[in-house]
Formats: C-alpha cells, structure tokens, sequence
C-alpha cells in the first residue's frame, strides 16, 4: 500500500514538467487551514451532530502545474475520534492532492475539485492507513497574492471503518517570481499566402489582389468584398458595387421595384395609385381601400379625421382625442368608454354621476322590505311606503333610471323560480309606472335562483336570497 502512495506521488511530480504553461500569476503558493474533522458520522449516520467534528490543521505547498490543474502536497495533524466519542487519537497525515480549477488562476474567484491519496499515521495504535480524498473548494482573492480558501472532502479509507469528513478554511498566499513567456521575436508572414505581408495586408486571412492591397473582389467589379454592398454581383463604383438592373439609378439592393423604372423619391417603383384614392402607394396606408387625404388614404366612415382601423367609434363623429369617438354630455368621458354617454359624469366613475349616499342607503334598504305573497308576484301593503320612497327619488332626480331584479331561493323548481323572480320584477315596474313614471326611466328582469347572496342551505339565508333589488342607472 505504501508502495503505490509513493509511486503515485512519483508519477504527479514526473507529470507536471509535462503539464507546465505559461500562467499569467505566480506558480508556487503556500496554504495554512483550520481542519473540521469527523470518523464519526460516516460510519453511525448521524451527519448532522457537530459534536463528532474535532479540530486540526494543515500546512500545505501547492504547485500551479496548468492553466487549470494544482498540485498541493499537504501536511495535516489533528485529535479525533474513531470508536469512543470520549477517547480522543492523534493523527498526523501526508499527502499528494490534485486540483481541478472550473476557472484559469488569477480571476477573483476559483472554484475547484480535488482527489489524490493520504498517507494517515494514528498515534495510538501505531498504523498507517491509506485515504482517498474527494471534494471541492474554493479560492476567493483577498489581496494581490493572498486568496481565503474554504474547502469541503469525503475521505475515503481503505482500512475497515476509516472513512470520513474533512473541512477546512483558511488563506493561500502566493509565493516564487511571477511567469512570463518567452519573447519569441516576430518575423513578417504571409498568412493567406496572396504576396502581401500581413502587416501591409488589409485582409491579411483571405487571399487576395494586390490592387486591392490583399482583399478579395469576389464578382470582379473592380471594389472590393470588404466595401462592395453587393460582393457577389457586379456593379458601379456610384452605386457602391451593386448593378441597377431598371437603370433608374436606384440600385438594385435598396430598389423596391428592381424590374420596373421607377423613381428615386419612390425607392426605385413607379408611382402608382391602385385604389385610385389621390394618393400614392408608397404614402397610402391602405393601398387597396379608397380613403381619405387627411387619414394618408385610409377610410374614415364618419368623416372626423380618424381612420376606421382606429377609431373606437367608426360609424360616429368624434374627436381625435377621444380615438375618434363622442362625447354627447360633454362630461369629457368618450362615448366609447362612458356608461352614461347622455348624463354628465365623472371619469372616475366612468362617465356616470356619483349616486347620493342617502339613496343607496334606501334602495339598499328596499331589497329587504318589499314583500310579497307566499310563492305569488302580489305586492303585500307593508312594500308600498318603500317604492313610494323610490317613486320620490325618480320625482326629485330626473337624471336617475331604476334598474329592477328578481330573486328567489332554490327551493323548487328552476324554471318556475325564474319565472316568479320576474314576474315580482314586474310588479315593481308596474307600481312605478302607474304612478308617472316614464317608462323608459325604468327595466326589470327577473334572475330566479342564479345570483345567491347568501346561503340556501338555512331559512335565513334562503330569505336573503329573496328579493327584489333596485340600481340605479343614467342614460
């Protein structure tokens, strides 16, 4: 076993004269870690009790061998515990570690993986067992050349019940004169091999012509690749390289029309108005729809300078600022977004007028105190002082509408629900209409049982979801 440790340690250090590059920092560095140490918890399991890690330290020389390969050669000492939590050993261990670098040495931070072989020697019994480490690490830039290091290794022991946990944190400060490459003197060459001196070649990686200092002229026009807008068809020197095919003198790559004699104003095309409309093609923004002028050829329906595509409200006059919609109240809230386009509102409210706070109060109370007949659309007496309050209301607010609706519990059946929801609906309707009302002031519908507000499982709230409900609303 020792046997192999040392032949392994040989074959390393054989193979770094091999592996040596240039490396922009200095090769050779010196570690010192605090060592966390555990036998314990790999062999009974228990990786999350602390009180099995022990202390040490190591003291390790490490030898940049590549751009992303370590040698490190650590010395480590320490007290743990192998069979007996309250019997603490002494161990001292040499090793051959190598580190496998994610990133080249020199950058901010390197992280790492590591593996090698240690050679443990434990005080109290007098053996020398061997192990494999297997971790990771990472070096972290303090300074010019000290770096803090943190590392994390399962150690695997080729003696019965010796695997365990070793981590350490501590500092790497690099040490030895800084490597340099060889200054090789430069000689001119000929990269592209085309008889020009790369240092007097323009393209000195693609062969070309002398006249052309080295660049090539791949369509032969006399301009080369580099500054020819069209390398690979023959052209003009006025046209930067590219042919007019047309010969309207507009070249073919920004022509519109290649094919056809245009003129330069219209990218190369002839001017050509397919609707018919006054204005051209190129300016109209609906080329194959009549339109107007003032919307760049597109229709405008209602004739107030917004283009159909665009106008929210294409079959009325408005104003541009409203996306060509209307404003008929004159609240500044558009017809198109407005829920009350003839009343004056605000655009808070969506163009509607905010409802007195003592009306909701009242209609809140209606939907509770109108009352009918059992499984019948009669009004009961007690109901009419509430819808004579309403009826008031519609007298002193001719602004205000009243949107009327039924509702019933889910006792019974669906259909007949629905129908005695509206019906009740109605009777409310019919009360206010025969007291003045105009009818247009005034809707009804009837829900049934579709819009609970509260449970149907209990009388109280199948009583809830008994009502008439009464909104206002504007036009």
């Amino acid at each position: 076993m020792r046997t192999l440790y040392l032949s392994f340690l040989i074959c390393i250090s054989l193979g770094s004269q091999s592996l040596m590059s240039q490396n922009p920092v200095r090769p050779d560095a010196l570690s010192f870690k605090v060592l966390f140490l555990d036998y314990q918890s790999p062999i009974t399991g228990e990786y999350g009790n602390l009180r099995n890690y022990k202390n040490g330290f190591e003291v390790s020389y490490q030898r940049n061998i590549h751009d992303y390969i370590n040698l490190s050669i650590p010395l480590r000492a320490g007290v743990v515990n192998f069979n007996d939590e309250f019997k603490n050993d002494a161990i001292f261990s040499l090793g051959a570690q190598v580190q496998a670098q994610l990133w080249k040495a020199g950058k901010p931070a390197i992280p790492y993986f590591l593996t090698g072989g240690h050679a443990v020697y434990e005080k109290e019994s007098g053996d020398i067992n061997m192990e494999v480490p297997l971790g990771v690490g990472v070096d972290i830039k303090m300074g010019k050349n000290a770096y803090f290091n943190i590392q994390l290794a399962y150690h695997l022991g080729l003696a019965d019940n010796r695997n365990n946990l070793q981590h350490g944190i501590g500092f790497k400060y690099l040490i030895g004169k800084k490597m340099t490459a060889p200054e090789v003197p430069l000689k001119p060459t000929d990269t592209d091999g085309d008889g020009l001196p790369d240092e007097q070649d323009n393209c000195p990686e693609i062969a070309g012509l002398l006249e052309l200092k080295g660049c090539p002229d791949t369509d032969g026009d006399g301009i080369a690749d580099a500054a020819d807008q069209c390398p690979d068809f023959a052209g003009t020197i006025e046209l930067n390289g590219c042919p007019d095919t047309d010969g309207d003198g507009v070249s073919d790559n920004e022509d519109e029309c290649p094919n056809l004699k245009g003129t330069i104003e219209n990218n190369g095309c002839p001017i050509i108005d397919k609707d018919g409309d006054g204005v051209i093609d190129t300016e109209d923004a609906c080329p194959e729809v009549p339109g107007a002028l003032a919307t760049k050829g597109c229709p405008d329906s209602d004739s107030d300078g917004v283009r159909d595509a665009d106008d929210k409200c294409p079959n009325q006059a408005g104003f541009k600022q409203f996306d060509g919609c209307p404003d008929k109240d004159g609240d500044g809230v558009h017809d198109g977004i407005d829920r009350c386009p003839e009343t004056i509102g605000l655009a808070a409210n969506n163009g509607c007028p905010v409802v007195r706070q003592e009306v909701k109060e009242l209609l809140d109370f209606a939907q509770r105190a109108v009352q009918f007949d059992v499984g019948a659309s009669t009004l009961k007496s007690e109901s009419l002082p509430v819808l004579n309050q309403i009826l008031d209301i519609l007298n002193r607010y001719n602004e205000y509408g009243i949107a009327i609706s039924g509702h019933t519990d889910a006792t019974g059946d669906t259909y007949r629900n629905l129908d005695l929801s509206e019906r009740r609906a109605q009777a409310c309707y019919n009360y206010l209409i025969n007291k003045g009302v105009s009818a247009d002031r005034l809707s009804y519908v009837g829900y049934g049982e579709t819009r609970p507000i509260a449970t149907n499982a209990t009388e109280a709230g199948r009583r809830i979801n008994r009502r008439v409900e009464f909104e206002v609303k504007f036009k």
